[in-house]
C-alpha cells in the first residue's frame, strides 16, 4: 500500500474521532452518507445542570465610576477634599489628587433599599430585579490586564473566556448558529483573547460580528456567503473536504485545531440560511426599534447591538456579548460629559 495514499477509516475509528471532538457538526452529512449513526455535536451537550437558559453580556468599555452610579460612599461625602487616607496604587496613569465625592445625589429605592444615583431615575424603579455585586476588586490597574481578567478571570495567563465556559457548561441550543457570539468586540486591551476558548476545544470560542471600529449597521459575519457556488455544489465540496480531513485526522491521535476548523466549515454552511434573517431588523416594528434607540443617532449603534442580541438569544444562541466601544470613560470634568481615555 502506498503510504502517501489516504488511509481508510474503520467505523470504530471514525466514531472515536467524532466522539472526541467535532462530532455531528463536521460529520452529520458524511456519516449519514456512509450509513453510520449520526453523532451528537459536543457543543450541544450540557455539562452542568443549571436553570440559566442564555446570557446577554453588555460590556461597556470604560464607563462612569461606581461611586457615581450604584455604590454610595457616605465616608467619601464626609471626607471630600481630604488627602487619600491609604497608600496610592502601584501603577498610576495621572496625578492623583485629594478625595472627590460624587457630584450627584443618591437615594434608596425599592423594597431592597438599593442606593442609586440620580443619574439613573428609570433604572432606580427596577432595583429589586437587579443584582449588585460590590465585592469585586482588581489586581491589575492597566486597562488591558483588567479587561482580560474581567473576561477570562486572569490578567496574565490565557484562559477560556466567560462565554466559552458558559457554552461549554450549558451546551448549544441551535446547531445552525454559533453558541457564543460577540458583537462589535474591541480589538485592543486583551483583543481576541477576550473571547478565546484557550485550552477548551475551538468550537467553544466566540464568533465575532464586526469589531469596535465598525458601525453595528455595517457589521456582519465574515466569509458567510459563497455566491459563485450553488448550495448543492458547496455541500459536495464540503463532503469531499471532510473525507480528506478525516483521513488526515486518522493519522493523528488528536488535533483539536483541525477538529475546530472542520466544525467551522460545517457551521458556516448551515449559517447561510439562518444568520442573514436574524441580522435583518426590517421586520421589527417601528415601536420596537424606537424602544431600542434606533431612532436616535446617539443610541442607535449600541441599541442595534442590543436588539440583535435579543434576536440571537431567542434563536438559541447561548451567550451573546454587546460591546460599547472605547468612548465612554471619565477622568475629569464629570459634569461636562464623557472624555476620551488617555493612552
Amino acid at each position: 500500500m502506498d503510504p502517501r495514499a489516504p488511509r481508510q477509516l474503520s467505523r470504530r475509528r471514525l466514531l472515536q474521532l467524532s466522539g472526541a471532538g467535532f462530532g455531528g457538526l463536521a460529520l452529520a452529512g458524511l456519516a449519514q452518507g456512509l450509513g453510520l449513526a449520526t453523532v451528537q455535536d459536543p457543543a450541544s451537550a450540557r455539562v452542568w445542570p443549571a436553570r440559566a437558559k442564555r446570557v446577554i453580556f453588555l460590556f461597556m468599555h470604560g464607563g462612569p465610576s461606581q461611586v457615581d452610579t450604584f455604590d454610595y460612599k457616605p465616608l467619601l461625602e464626609r471626607d471630600h477634599g481630604k488627602p487619600l487616607p491609604f497608600e496610592k496604587p502601584r501603577i498610576q496613569f495621572a496625578q492623583t489628587g485629594n478625595l472627590l465625592k460624587s457630584p450627584w445625589k443618591f437615594a434608596q429605592h425599592g423594597e431592597s433599599g438599593a442606593w442609586v444615583s440620580e443619574l439613573f431615575p428609570h433604572v432606580a424603579r427596577h432595583v429589586d430585579k437587579l443584582c449588585f455585586i460590590k465585592s469585586l476588586h482588581g489586581t491589575n490597574e492597566a486597562h488591558g490586564g483588567a479587561l482580560l481578567a474581567l473576561h477570562t478571570g486572569s490578567a496574565t495567563f490565557v484562559r477560556p473566556s466567560m462565554g466559552s465556559w458558559i457554552l461549554y457548561g450549558l451546551g448549544s441550543e441551535n446547531q445552525d448558529l454559533p453558541g457564543f457570539i460577540t458583537l462589535c468586540p474591541t480589538l485592543g486591551h486583551g483583543g481576541v483573547n477576550n473571547w478565546s476558548s484557550a485550552f477548551l476545544p475551538g468550537i467553544y470560542q466566540g464568533t465575532p460580528i464586526g469589531n469596535a471600529s465598525v458601525p453595528a449597521r455595517e457589521a456582519g459575519f465574515a466569509h458567510l456567503s459563497r455566491p459563485d457556488l450553488s448550495r448543492a455544489a458547496q455541500r459536495d465540496q464540503l463532503d469531499l473536504l471532510a473525507q480528506v480531513n478525516l483521513a488526515h485526522a486518522g493519522r493523528r491521535e488528536r488535533d483539536a485545531a483541525l477538529e475546530a476548523r472542520i466544525a467551522s466549515f460545517e457551521l458556516a454552511f448551515r449559517m447561510q440560511t439562518s444568520a442573514p434573517q436574524l441580522m435583518d431588523l426590517t421586520g421589527e416594528s417601528p415601536q420596537t426599534q424606537k424602544l431600542y434607540g434606533l431612532d436616535d443617532k446617539t443610541t442607535e449603534n449600541f441599541g442595534r447591538q442590543c436588539l440583535l442580541a435579543r434576536r440571537f438569544a431567542e434563536a438559541g444562541v447561548r451567550f451573546v456579548q454587546c460591546t460599547h466601544s472605547y468612548k465612554w470613560d471619565q477622568h475629569e470634568n464629570l459634569d461636562g460629559g464623557p472624555r476620551q481615555e488617555r493612552p
